[in-house]
């Protein structure tokens, strides 16, 4: 397997050698990929549990465009 990174990974992946918590590139790249695994798959499920609510909820009457103009907005309030 042949796998590239950018400058800015390998970097990344030289500092976590450097500081002694990996050996080595391929210890940080196995941990990434179960750190990724890990955290997608704990991603699809929260999804699949807030689409099963949406199914078993009840309807509403919003529009996409409201729901969406709903959540930008509620995003931007996070963001100030």
């Amino acid at each position: 397997m042949n796998v590239s990174f950018t400058k800015k990974q390998v970097d990344y992946i030289s500092e976590q050698i450097e500081s002694g918590d990996f050996q080595n590139a391929s210890e940080v790249v196995r941990d990434a990929i179960r750190l990724h695994e890990y955290y997608r798959h704990k991603v699809i499920e929260g999804l699949k549990v807030e689409v099963e609510k949406g199914w078993d909820g009840l309807s509403s009457n919003r529009s996409i465009k409201d729901i969406l103009r709903s959540k930008k907005e509620e995003m931007k309030s996070n963001n100030d």
